[in-house]
């Protein structure tokens, strides 16, 4: 899929979130980083680097079964453009309600992720989150 209008980015980038949504409201650690390409990065809202599939699905993992246990989190995208072909950055608003730990109560993230193209799939190459605070 090559992504010569804005509409096009904009639906990868909608399809991606929608992927990450699903995987984090399911608590899935490793379909959260199925997103991912296997050398990607993350940056987290705490400034923790992970680099590598395994690291961010393991990572994700472990916050979903403790401090993120029953969070809900909408990403709603705020915009994208293409950067080159199969090269799409997109950046999403992140609304998490946790029910207990840390970050009890609803905040807000924003986010920005590199997608790639890699044959008929995009996968996330990076991703950096800033929390913006307590709604």
């Amino acid at each position: 899929m090559v992504t010569s209008t804005r509409a096009a980015s904009d639906q990868v980038a909608r399809d991606t979130l929608r992927q990450l949504e699903h995987a984090w409201n399911g608590g899935d650690g490793a379909a959260f980083g199925s997103c991912y390409a296997d050398t990607a990065t993350f940056v987290t809202i705490r400034g923790d680097y992970l680099v590598g599939r395994a690291a961010i699905a393991d990572g994700h993992a472990a916050i979903f079964a403790t401090t993120h246990a029953g969070s809900v989190n909408r990403m709603e995208l705020l915009g994208s453009r293409e950067l080159g072909d199969g090269v799409v950055v997109a950046v999403s608003r992140n609304t998490l309600t946790a029910p207990t730990g840390p970050l009890q109560g609803t905040h807000a993230a924003l986010s920005t992720s590199v997608l790639v193209r890699a044959g008929e799939q995009w996968r996330v190459a990076a991703t950096h989150n800033t929390l913006m605070g307590a709604l």
